[in-house]
């Protein structure tokens, strides 16, 4: 069972090797991790600067693990299949990820990893459990891991704006996850606060001014992280997505708004102008907050604003429904909705200046 002292243990572990691997990686990394020097047309910032934030979260993730099996020795977390899925899957991101920080890999490369990474956390056992039908519920499960996986990265467009979103998101998984009743499952809960530390401890040198990125090996690995723990315990909440399927899409949009919001916008601008989705670009909400006359520490403080009204929201649906209290779920979809309007309206009414433009 949980506590207070193994919770401590692992924040302050997450936090630590976050920010001494940060701290070793700035030093020793002055090419190392930089891609596309003279690229400001996709980039949002015109200074080069290491991508390497991803590898303290993935060692914030390990060092739970291994600090895990010191504490439960008589318990082998590699025992457990749905673990055995998500430490494969996140491997697999993470390395994809680093592989395309230093080589640029091919789109079609990447959306096989994280087909993989989806096919890989299904036949574990982790699956969205939305209509109950085994077939479609996989589909919508891979669909998921792959959204979140490039929804995340597409985010990662502004210092802190991708970190800060992922901890609200993580923060509502974990709280979820007591409320369930799930922290006899000790371990998952130990591991999202490890990585919560790892995040805590990258912002130090993600907020503007950064001092680096998260790179792709950060926002593919976040992106199966987080896609697991929402399907775990925002998607399939015990006692009550079973009788009310539908509560558990307006819980997860709602944590999600941030994220939710800048994708969908973002997709449906680019599908008006006759453009792919998935290019890169400087037409998200976070760009358009700053075509306004924002300057992007405020669009972080914006974003850390929405996350954290997006998590005590989602906290407070999670435990309305477990009290069966499903009349006021509309009221939350509807946050999601105003949220999506205003920062889709701001997209339109000011758009993307001539000298920003590719």
């Amino acid at each position: 069972m949980m506590n207070y002292i193994n919770i401590l243990i692992f924040v302050v572990s997450g936090i630590t090797i976050s920010l001494i691997s940060n701290q070793l990686l700035l030093k020793f990394s002055q090419n190392l991790g930089i891609r596309n020097k003279n690229n400001v047309t996709i980039r949002w910032s015109n200074q080069s600067k290491p991508s390497l934030g991803g590898i303290g979260l993935f060692l914030g993730f390990l060092s739970a693990l291994f600090i895990y099996q010191i504490i439960e020795p008589d318990f082998n977390l590699f025992s457990d299949l749905s673990f055995l899925g998500l430490f494969f899957a996140a491997s697999m991101a993470f390395f994809m990820g680093l592989a395309d920080d230093a080589y640029d890999t091919k789109p079609l490369f990447k959306l096989f990893i994280q087909i993989s990474c989806g096919m890989f956390l299904l036949f574990t056992g982790t699956s969205i459990e939305l209509f109950h039908h085994e077939t479609i519920d996989g589909v919508i499960t891979v669909i998921w891991v792959i959204i979140l996986m490039n929804s995340l990265n597409m985010l990662d467009n502004m210092d802190g704006i991708t970190a800060t979103t992922v901890l609200f998101i993580l923060l509502s998984c974990l709280v979820s996850a007591i409320l369930i009743g799930k922290d006899s499952v000790d371990y998952w809960i130990y591991i999202l606060i490890s990585v919560i530390g790892a995040i805590l401890g990258f912002l130090k040198y993600n907020i503007n001014p950064s001092k680096m990125f998260m790179g792709d090996a950060g926002s593919q690995f976040i992106g199966l992280f987080v896609a697991f723990f929402t399907i775990k315990f925002l998607w399939n909440i015990d006692g009550v997505t079973q009788q009310n399927a539908w509560i558990s899409l307006i819980v997860t949009l709602t944590a999600l708004t941030p994220a939710a919001a800048d994708t969908l916008t973002v997709v449906i601008n680019r599908i008006l102008e006759g453009k792919s989705p998935m290019m890169g670009g400087k037409d998200h909400t976070t760009h358009h907050l700053v075509y306004s006359g924002y300057n992007d520490k405020q669009v972080w403080i914006i974003f850390s604003v929405l996350g954290l009204i997006s998590f005590i929201l989602s906290v407070a649906l999670i435990y309305l429904s477990i009290n069966g209290t499903v009349h006021l779920s509309l009221l939350f979809l509807g946050y999601f909705i105003l949220v999506f309007i205003l920062l889709y309206r701001n997209t339109i009414k000011f758009p993307i200046p001539s000298n920003k433009k590719s």
